[in-house]
């Protein structure tokens, strides 16, 4: 059976009857994950192997495991800093800034990978403007250029331990102070200044392996009164036709309050899917999971099927032969005394 347009959440540490019966729902084509879903590595390794052997082909397990504030799994995993620390070493010493991003990047998505993990949802492309609540210090650095430079390092090493990318939240969530969470954010900027500074990035990771995007529940009104989500200007004429994407969409979560715009859960799911959406993430909310999955009809998508396909995690080693490794030792070792002091001078 192939994998369908939706994401959804599971509610504990291990799968409900009910909920393996859900997941085999043809429009269902993958479980986001989330830090009530975690007591342990061992835990997590056999709740993910018991969502992957729901169906064939497996379905996609996914997080948001950046680093900083947005990392699931604490205990048993490496902590990450967040990501303006990388733009902070980078302004004083590109290279070094440059290798720790990479490094950051390959540990994270091996650690993921190593409990059969497919992806996080990362690397964030917005810029630090000082402004949003929600991004700070998730964000490299507020040139657009260095957040090219450190995610493009941050997505080389995710590639190497065998981790598709997504870059977020498109077209730049950094420049409003709502969090779309719980505001609908409204970006008055022109077009012209949207895509020469916050879509840089994008643009130029596209030809440097980012496989998906998440677009941001942001309205700026200056070019369509829908968030960039629900906007085929965005999606379609932007991302797909301007320049040139190929790669999958994720929507951002349906359940947040900047998605209210576009009405019920069915709406907003028939919006997000006609702006160009390819995957509809519902987050912590199963009556609007059934509400979608009610209102949806399964249409065969060879294209959908091909994008999901690039998702899939590979090279995966066991948690043992990952901590034998050497390349694990030093790249923890250097993350975790990056996080309890940044200025160290580490030899990477």
């Amino acid at each position: 059976m192939p994998l369908g347009p939706l994401m959804i959440d599971v509610q504990g540490t291990a799968l409900e009857a009910e909920e393996r019966e859900l997941l085999t729902h043809p429009l269902v084509g993958g479980v986001i994950l989330f830090s009530r879903n975690y007591e342990s590595p061992e835990q997590l390794e056999a709740l993910v192997q018991a969502i992957h052997a729901v169906r064939d082909p497996r379905l996609l397990v996914a997080v948001d495991h950046e680093g900083g504030r947005v990392q699931r799994f604490r205990t048993g995993f490496t902590h990450l800093p967040p990501a303006r620390v990388f733009g902070d070493i980078h302004d004083h010493d590109p290279a070094r800034g440059r290798q720790v991003a990479e490094a950051a990047g390959w540990l994270m998505a091996a650690e993921l990978r190593a409990v059969g993990i497919d992806f996080s949802f990362a690397p964030v492309l917005d810029l630090d403007r000082g402004i949003s609540r929600v991004i700070g210090d998730r964000a490299f650095h507020a040139d657009p250029e260095v957040v090219t430079q450190l995610a493009g390092a941050f997505i080389a090493g995710m590639h190497r331990a065998g981790m598709a990318s997504t870059g977020k939240h498109f077209p730049g969530h950094g420049a409003v102070v709502a969090d779309s969470h719980e505001a609908v954010p409204v970006d008055e900027r022109r077009f012209e200044d949207i895509l020469l500074e916050d879509v840089l990035p994008f643009e130029r990771l596209m030809g440097h392996g980012l496989a998906a995007v998440m677009p941001a529940h942001v309205i700026y009104p200056q070019v369509d009164a829908r968030p960039a989500g629900f906007s085929r200007f965005w999606l379609q004429e932007v991302l797909r036709q301007r320049l040139g994407f190929q790669g999958l969409i994720f929507s951002d979560d349906l359940n947040m309050e900047g998605a209210s715009v576009a009405g019920d859960y069915a709406a907003r799911a028939d919006a997000a899917l006609e702006a160009g959406c390819d995957v509809l993430l519902i987050c912590n909310n199963r009556p609007a999971v059934l509400q979608v999955l009610r209102h949806m009809h399964d249409r065969p998508n060879p294209v959908l099927y091909s994008r999901l396909a690039r998702m899939h995690g590979v090279h995966a080693v066991t948690r043992s032969q990952l901590h034998h490794s050497a390349a694990w030792r030093h790249a923890s070792a250097t993350l975790r005394e990056l996080g309890a002091n940044p200025s160290l001078e580490l030899q990477l």
